[in-house]
């Protein structure tokens, strides 16, 4: 069995090849469908008999497919199975195998597992111990089974990382003192405004970030602040939460230079705050300073906005910094979760190893299996004789039992009469061990 995931995250790749690689929830059934399909029939020649697993995480920060397949080539193989997953990612991107081979990372079975335990520790997050990624992987999951797309391999390797998270957090420190995305935006607004309690603030989007923020900015007590949705409804009800007004997205436009600060989230492919929108909305203002936050991937903001000369524009990339502050005091914390993951990775492997076909002991298993089949089939065929034949049914059972563990020990016994003292003493020790063990 080969598990592998191929990822690229905001350590290995600049937001906008990020922004081509976001899905929307409504669109990870279909591509897991269609991954499975396209790949499955690339490595079939190397395939036994179980379908392709597949699972898919996309957040702001990362996009990563987890693969496992029941393979015949050796696991080692990596271009086998790493190759065609990275030019079928490519192709779904519209960008060259180079250029996104040159920004993502691709780990092969005990690997693999880590860095599914670091994700979902928080370890490979921007924000060191956040714990909102467990829960983006835990909907992952549930959307890959919802969609048949997972197996036992990969259903066991993210089922033992939620464990090790939840070990991790109960365990260790990690979480300690984070700053998150949300509250490292607030800070930034800090430094721009003498006091956050005079400005106006306005969220684009109604998802969990959006909310997250808005819990932040409400604590430092806004003059105002206004929630713009495509859904009317489902901003209204966050809206409802903090007291702010709830606005049309198409109205956005014209209410732009109502606001001081802009956080937008959304899932829009295309963005929905354009360069001209902002001009006209700092003309109005008189050209007092605006505060945006583009948290979105891809980006909700045009990027040439970021050059007005009076917009201080940051995306998730330029909160990278703020959000890496207390870093050095968590590293104790680090190392401990390290050694708890660790323990998680050489136990998935050990379950692996246990279903690989190659492994010695279950080919052994198999044949044993195959070998009593016979003998059993064997003597049931010999019974069913004697029955048609008008033997008792003691008779019958008798024959039959005797049939089986004369077949079962005639091995072992020839063994034991077979070879020097020193093997006979050392099969005699087996046999004890195999045969005579007392009933627990």
């Amino acid at each position: 069995m080969a598990v592998w995931p191929l990822g690229i995250n905001h350590t290995t790749a600049p937001l906008d090849l990020r922004g081509r690689f976001a899905f929307a929830m409504d669109q990870i059934a279909p591509t897991l469908h269609t991954m499975r399909t396209d790949l499955g029939n690339i490595l079939a020649p190397h395939s036994a008999t179980a379908p392709l697993e597949a699972a898919l995480i996309s957040t702001c920060n990362r996009t990563e497919i987890y693969l496992a397949h029941d393979a015949h080539a050796h696991p080692s193989s990596a271009d086998t199975f790493v190759q065609p997953t990275l030019q079928w990612m490519a192709k779904l991107g519209g960008v060259s195998t180079a250029d996104l081979s040159a920004h993502s990372y691709t780990l092969q079975n005990n690997l693999a597992a880590r860095h599914a335990f670091r994700v979902a520790s928080g370890l490979d997050s921007m924000v060191l111990g956040e714990p909102q990624i467990l829960g983006q992987m835990k909907d992952a999951v549930r959307m890959a089974s919802e969609a048949g797309a997972l197996g036992a391999t990969l259903n066991q390797l993210f089922q033992r990382s939620f464990s090790v998270a939840k070990e991790v957090r109960s365990t260790t420190e990690i979480g300690a003192h984070s700053i998150s995305m949300a509250a490292a935006a607030v800070r930034l607004a800090g430094q721009l405004f003498e006091d956050i309690k005079d400005t106006k603030v306005l969220f684009v989007g109604a998802g969990e970030m959006i909310e997250l923020c808005a819990t932040h900015f409400a604590a430092k007590q806004p003059k105002y602040m206004a929630i713009a949705n495509r859904t009317l409804e489902r901003g209204e009800k966050l809206a409802s939460r903090f007291g702010a007004e709830s606005i049309r997205l198409a109205d956005l436009p014209n209410r732009l230079h109502e606001f001081d600060a802009v956080v937008s989230c959304t899932a829009s492919t295309l963005p929905i705050i354009g360069l001209g929108a902002v001009e006209r909305a700092l003309k109005q203002r008189k050209h007092r300073p605006m505060f945006m936050v583009d948290l979105a991937v891809p980006r909700d903001i045009e990027i040439e906005v970021k050059a007005l000369p009076d917009v201080y524009l940051y995306t998730v990339d330029d909160l990278a910094s703020v959000v890496q502050t207390g870093q050095a005091n968590r590293q104790a914390a680090v190392a401990e979760a390290e050694t708890i993951i660790d323990a998680g990775v050489q136990s998935f492997m050990h379950w692996l190893d246990q279903r690989n076909p190659n492994n010695g002991s279950v080919s052994l298993i198999q044949q044993i299996n195959a070998q009593t089949d016979n003998w059993r089939e064997h003597e049931l065929s010999r019974a069913r004789k004697l029955l048609a034949k008008g033997a008792s049914i003691d008779e019958v059972l008798e024959a039959l039992s005797k049939g089986i563990t004369q077949k079962m020990l005639h091995g072992t016994f020839a063994e034991l009469h077979a070879g020097d003292s020193v093997s006979r003493e050392h099969t005699a020790q087996v046999i004890q061990k195999l045969f005579l063990r007392k009933e627990r």
